[in-house]
């Protein structure tokens, strides 16, 4: 386990913390409501990009110094902030102030656009950015500059930290709507997809797969000029604890780890499309009971104990920006094909179901 504190005075600014992986939905645009924490208590995660300003427009930056950046198609902008911000949930903070001055905000909290809001309450030095306004993850990020880990004597041992088992987060949140954290993982799982379908249609296997994944590929492969038909690639799911396929399928959606960020890889070095591992493990292991025609009625006075298994309100829409935040970031978009997918996604009004 590890605290954080600061640099300039070693105040302890966190409680003790476990790392795990960045989530994928860490700047998801969601909304028009508040949101809930990013972070699960009791973890932190390392974002390994910029982030922050200063911001440059794409325009300043050009091709050759973003791709430098790993950014290998237009983006409306780039952060130049410091990399390696260290995110964690606002509850786990301990010992900080805001800075009046910098809390710019939409309309119902901070975004962090003024730089780090947070600073230490001992020595005033600015240590962090706290963001909570409608449509963000609520999250705080300790600047990489501003605080320093330290082991926690007395929290050594991290194996029943959070964050170890990896727990399904269901597809339906309880307003009916779709969980704004699958549209991120589909979002960023289909920009893999087509990187490694080479623009050769896939064919996902049935169910809640081929109800998250099916339509937007249809849509997307659909910008494709036309040409020769070409067989299909087939898609399978696999990861730890499913038995291997029953045949050899073309691409693999696999979990990612929930510590270490990691991509699960097959023994047979298949193409492999990485999912957050909390929707990998409701798509891998939920199994929704058989629906069974009862005759007759309920008797008088019995209530009904077993209501009917959630269905959204309306049909699933991948994350139209984490798409396109991910494509943007594999060098395959600078094929002439995929790139032609990611602009026309980036117009006003997008092509596909997003």
């Amino acid at each position: 386990m590890t605290v954080f504190a600061c640099t300039g005075c070693d105040a302890v600014l966190s409680a003790p913390l476990s790392r795990v992986a960045l989530p994928v939905h860490t700047r998801q645009v969601w909304g028009n409501g508040l949101l809930p924490v990013l972070m699960e208590s009791g973890t932190y995660a390392v974002d390994p990009e910029p982030s922050g300003p200063p911001w440059r427009w794409w325009s300043e930056v050009g091709a050759e110094e973003a791709e430098a950046r790993g950014v290998f198609a237009p983006v409306s902008r780039l952060s130049f902030g410091a990399a390696g911000a260290i995110v964690v949930a606002p509850g786990d903070t301990r010992g900080t102030v805001l800075i009046p001055e910098r809390c710019g905000g939409y309309c119902c909290g901070l975004d962090g656009r003024d730089g780090p809001n947070l600073a230490c309450e001992r020595c005033g030095r600015a240590v962090a950015t706290r963001v909570d306004d409608c449509s963000l993850w609520q999250e705080v990020r300790f600047a990489p500059d501003g605080v320093r880990a330290v082991p926690d004597p007395d929290h050594l041992d991290d194996r029943d930290a959070p964050g170890r088992e990896t727990v399904a987060t269901p597809p339906i949140d309880e307003s009916g709507y779709w969980n704004p954290r699958w549209g991120a993982a589909v979002g960023a799982g289909l920009a893999h997809l087509l990187a490694v379908s080479g623009g050769t249609p896939v064919a996902v296997p049935d169910g809640l797969v081929a109800e998250t994944f099916a339509r937007a590929l249809d849509a997307l492969y659909g910008l494709l000029p036309p040409g020769k038909p070409a067989t299909a690639k087939t898609v399978a799911l696999a990861g730890p604890g499913l038995p291997a396929p029953d045949s050899a399928p073309d691409i693999l959606l696999v979990p990612r780890h929930p510590r270490t960020g990691e991509t699960w890889q097959p023994s047979d070095g298949a193409a492999t499309v990485p999912l957050a591992a909390d929707v990998w493990t409701h798509l891998a292991f939920h199994r929704e009971p058989p629906m069974v025609p009862a005759p007759g009625r309920l008797p008088d006075g019995v209530l009904r104990d077993d209501p009917l298994p959630r269905r959204p309100h309306s049909l699933f829409r991948p994350d139209r920006g984490v798409f396109l935040a991910t494509l943007a970031r594999l060098p395959a978009v600078r094929q002439p094909w995929l790139r032609g997918i990611y602009d026309r996604v980036r117009e006003p009004w997008p092509a596909g179901p997003f």
